[in-house]
């Protein structure tokens, strides 16, 4: 299975309530290369678990488009949407317990999360013990979940995220009740995935360590795309409505409603706050080309 691409058009995602309507998401714009590792990295409630929940298919958006591969998951009937998570969409639920049966093996646990895609022709199915081998627990088989280390169970979940071959893996927090070995095992196992199956992977986190790790990390804040690092450079992002979320230290200076002059010369963009001699330079924000 190649990676699949993902692609968020202005997803806007409403919680409705007694209380008050709750805008979870506004107008997000993300694009994901095939075969590309990605983090989501926000704190609670900024809307991440939400984003990833929209990409597996399990909500759909209130407003706008979300594409995996070359499927509009907004279009697609809920089986179709089952058959996708059964074969070209893998989940990984935060909390490896969620994801798996502790009474039973790690074979069992592999073989119950590849029937659907058995059963669909032309997939070829790895063996489990390969997948075992995949995210570093060889000659465990026959081992019960409830039986492994809290990484170790971390990383059988994750066996059963790519046991059916997707092209792309979506995984919820899984480093987050992991001491640093039990992380940098599981970071490992998900560079090992993507490095030999080329499987695309998003991973909603707290710890700026798995975004650095994979190599591109996307801050989610207030619903929105806040910035984005790479390499570990970090970088401002122009939003599709033409909007961009400023750093919280550069917003501890400028608050929301501080007004800006913006110069544009030679590809740089400064911007004057409130027509002062105090300016927030473009290689402050990320430079903007034309």
């Amino acid at each position: 299975m190649n990676g699949l691409a993902v692609a968020c058009r202005r997803v806007v995602h409403i919680y409705r309530a007694e209380a008050g309507d709750v805008v979870a998401l506004a107008g997000v714009d993300l694009s994901i290369g095939p075969g590309e590792t990605l983090a989501l990295v926000g704190p609670s409630g900024s809307g991440k678990s939400t984003l990833i929940a929209l990409l597996a298919g399990l909500m759909r958006p209130s407003a706008g488009r979300v594409n995996i591969g070359t499927y509009d998951m907004g279009k697609l009937s809920d089986s179709e949407i089952a058959r996708l998570r059964g074969t070209e969409i893998g989940v990984v639920l935060q909390g490896a317990a969620r994801n798996l049966l502790p009474y039973a093996s790690l074979h069992r646990n592999i073989w119950l999360a590849q029937r659907r895609a058995a059963r669909t022709e032309g997939i070829k199915l790895d063996d489990p013990d390969r997948i075992l081998d995949l995210v570093g627990l060889p000659g465990l088989g026959r081992a019960r979940i409830d039986e492994l280390a809290p990484g170790a169970r971390q990383r059988a979940a994750l066996a059963v995220g790519v046991a059916a071959g997707p092209g792309l893996l979506l995984v919820d927090e899984p480093t987050s009740q992991l001491d640093t070995a039990g992380r940098d095992e599981v970071i490992e196992a998900l560079e090992t995935v993507n490095r030999e199956r080329n499987t695309t992977i998003v991973v909603v986190t707290h710890d700026g360590e798995v975004g650095t790790r994979l190599g591109r990390a996307v801050t989610i804040r207030d619903g929105r795309v806040g910035a984005e690092g790479r390499d570990g450079q970090d970088f401002a992002v122009v939003a599709g409505d033409g909007t961009v979320q400023l750093p919280p230290e550069v917003l501890g200076e400028f608050p929301p409603g501080t007004l800006f002059t913006v110069d544009h010369v030679d590809g740089q963009v400064t911007l004057v706050a409130g027509g002062s001699d105090r300016s927030l330079a473009a290689d402050h924000l990320g430079h903007v080309q034309n």
